[in-house]
């Protein structure tokens, strides 16, 4: 039987969950710039924040857990305002289904929506998987930060990618 995963905009009672999925993703130590999630607190804030300013954010949901999500944050910046910075994640056991092409549909559509001209994201070098899904769906390398982010005592190059509504 194949389970049915539900994109759905973040609501306050997917939370807790959202905190777990993103504390699963950051202990591999390889995708994201967390090693650990934030505190459940300081998670809840940044979800009710998104929530009431409007920013795209979604989540992939498997009998009420999250498995994985993907987020638009609009720069705060009034002279960049029409951009936005992209962070996603998917729990093992998830990946390779074209779930993360649903996520990142899904939240730029939003984006799009909300009248977000640019959205960005950076990149771990050494994923090809994500590198080779934001291709697909539009992105575009930007440039390379090289020695960006340091995980374990190991340097590894950072992509700068950005996808611009026509």
């Amino acid at each position: 039987m194949t389970e049915t995963i539900a994109i759905e905009r973040i609501r306050e009672d997917h939370i807790e969950s959202f905190h777990e999925a993103l504390d699963t993703v950051s202990r591999e130590r390889k995708y994201l710039t967390f090693l650990e999630a934030p505190p459940l607190e300081a998670t809840r804030a940044f979800v009710q924040d998104m929530i009431k300013g409007g920013h795209p954010q979604v989540v992939a949901m498997v009998d009420g857990k999250v498995v994985g999500w993907c987020d638009i944050r609009r720069n705060a910046r009034e002279t960049h305002a029409h951009c936005g910075a992209l962070g996603m994640g998917i729990i093992p056991g998830y990946r390779d289904k074209g779930l993360g092409r649903r996520l990142i549909t899904a939240a730029l559509d939003l984006a799009r929506g909300s009248g977000l001209h640019r959205v960005e994201l950076h990149v771990h070098a050494d994923n090809p998987r994500a590198i080779a899904l934001y291709e697909k769906v539009g992105f575009v390398r930007e440039g390379v930060a090289r020695d960006a982010v340091k995980i374990d005592g190991r340097f590894i190059d950072a992509i700068q990618m950005a996808v611009i509504f026509g």
